[in-house]
């Protein structure tokens, strides 16, 4: 019988956690870690959707200096989430679990469309899901993409696995007397414009009333000791 105080769960993971210390592609040896982790919260029943970022291969209109338009910058960025999705649903299956990758924008040969009557029935059929290209239109993130995709398969609450172990007041590396909160709210996140998640993605999760635990990916387990209750990171909500 599970322990976790949660049935369905959310986990957004940024393209840069991927990649590791390599800042670029992919770290597999870590990404094993965390898909070994995601396989123990399915094996205590939870049902797992996993949106990843693209930042390991392409930060849009940064990464475009001027040359790419936002429209193709963002589409780009798509594509980079999609190539995200194969290699973690592919490292998933060879540490033992079962996934599915479901795609915002139609890519033939690379995922099923989106539909998330599709994506509950995955879910409750034990294989976690992986959602590609965002929500498939450009000036949305994909922490928006996240906050959509679990308010449409009804997700007890979201996992925000970040480089950083929680919300703080300011920047930690910029400024030591930065305060790390353990508890804050959609609303103070918001006024004190903290780098959450954008502010549209923020007022998405408090219009759906969906708690937000940011946490650092680091070690992976965290993903774990959060299913179980343990007070770690920092919980936005209402």
């Amino acid at each position: 019988m599970s322990d976790s105080v949660y049935k369905r769960i959310l986990i957004k993971i940024s393209g840069e956690a991927l990649a590791g210390d390599k800042k670029t592609g992919f770290d597999f040896d870590f990404i094993s870690k965390v898909c070994d982790t995601v396989n123990e919260c399915t094996a205590m029943g939870v049902e797992v959707g996993i949106v990843v970022g693209g930042g390991n291969f392409w930060r849009g209109v940064k990464d475009g200096a001027g040359h790419v338009e936002r429209v193709s910058a963002d589409r780009m960025g798509m594509l980079a989430t999609a190539m995200n999705c194969l290699a973690f649903a592919d490292v998933l299956r060879q540490c033992g679990g079962e996934a599915k990758v479901l795609t915002a924008v139609d890519i033939q040969g690379v995922g099923e469309r989106y539909s998330t009557d599709k994506a509950i029935e995955y879910l409750q059929s034990g294989k976690v899901v992986m959602f590609g290209c965002g929500t498939g239109c450009p000036f949305f993130s994909t922490d928006t993409a996240a906050v959509l995709r679990a308010a449409e398969i009804g997700a007890d609450a979201i996992l925000l696995a970040k480089n950083i172990d929680g919300v703080y007041s300011a920047d930690p590396k910029l400024d030591a007397s930065a305060v790390k909160y353990d508890s804050i709210s959609y609303d103070d996140v918001l006024a004190q414009h903290l780098a959450v998640m954008d502010s549209t993605a923020t007022s998405l999760a408090m219009d759906n009333d969906i708690p937000v635990i940011v946490f650092a990916l680091a070690e992976p387990e965290n993903i774990v000791r959060v299913l179980r209750g343990e007070k770690l990171g920092t919980t936005v909500s209402k």
